[in-house]
Parts: structure tokens; sequence; C-alpha cells
């Protein structure tokens, strides 16, 4: 892998996991009581406003669009983590209780973007932000499909998978943002 793709990738990642400790103190873990698709449908509302000040060209809500990246991350990251936990499961969690899960699922998705990074030859450097909302907001219809399935497919990735490219999609934008 690119030394320097290695460098951005957990730079974001670095930003994006002390934002959710910092949420984590001040929230807690209220998250835990979203099922899947309330977090699908949270991620939408983040990648939509994106792709409608991107067609607008002006935004009236100062939040920075870099900072709904951080989101869809991070909440692809929650969707992950309640993917391994039942609902069973205490509800109230500490930062340092969620920091290996949270360590996991980027560690998991890292790895899977080295792999489609080796075979795609950092492609997505040459590709427009714009393009790359767009994938995003496909990739959410598809796991709304999926989930409207009852998680059942017949030749798709499942949930998680889509979880994972938006992941890294989300980290390509930012790090093209701050180019």
């Amino acid at each position: 892998m690119n030394e320097r793709t290695l460098h951005e990738y957990k730079e974001v990642i670095a930003t994006c996991k002390t934002l959710f400790a910092k949420k984590t103190h001040d929230y807690g873990t209220a998250w835990r009581i979203l099922r899947l698709p309330s977090i699908t449908d949270q991620l939408y509302i983040k990648a939509q406003r994106i792709r409608s000040i991107q067609e607008k060209g002006v935004q009236k809500v100062e939040d920075p669009i870099k900072d709904e990246f951080i989101g869809i991350i991070n909440y692809c990251i929650i969707a992950m983590i309640q993917l391994t936990l039942t609902e069973s499961e205490k509800m109230d969690m500490t930062f340092k209780e969620l920091e290996p899960m949270y360590d996991n699922a980027v560690n998991e998705t890292f790895e899977l973007h080295q792999n489609k990074n080796h075979d795609y030859g950092e492609a997505w450097r040459e590709m427009r932000v714009s393009s790359i909302t767009d994938i995003i907001l496909m990739k959410l219809l598809r796991v709304k499909q999926i989930e409207d399935n009852q998680g059942k497919t017949l030749a798709s990735e499942g949930i998680k998978a889509n979880y994972q490219d938006m992941i890294n999609y989300a980290v390509f934008c930012m790090i093209k943002l701050k180019a």
C-alpha cells in the first residue's frame, strides 16, 4: 500500500475516533437504542445533506461537509458494533468497553480497503467527491433494500460489507477534501 495513503487513512480514522470518544463521554451510548434501519436512515440523512449542498453550491447550516463524512464513518462503525451486540446486552457502555469493538471494525474495514486499493490501483484519487457521495447514497439504498428483505440476498454482499464500503468511501472524501 502507498505510504501516503496509509498515513492519510489513519489520520482520518484518528479524527473520527477522537470525536467518537468525546461524544461517548457527552451522550453515553444512547445510540444503542437504534435498530439497524434507524442507523441506515441516519446515514442517509447525512449523505443526502452532502449531496444537497454539492448540488446547490451553498449551505445555510454552518456544519461543514467534512463533519458529515465523519458522521458517516462513525455511524457505519456504530452499525457494525450493533451487528455484534445482542438486544439483551446492556445499553450503557463506556468508551473503554467500546474501544476494542471500534478498533476491530476499523481494522476489518482497513484490511478490505488495502485489498481493494491494491486491485483498483487507488482509482478513488481520480474520482470527484460528488461521485463518491453518490456511491455512498447508492450503497445506502442497497442496505435499505437488504433490510427490507430481512437481510436475505441472492447474489449480493451483505449489510456489513456495504457499511465497510461506505466507511472507505467517506475516508476517501475526507482525504480529498483535505488536499
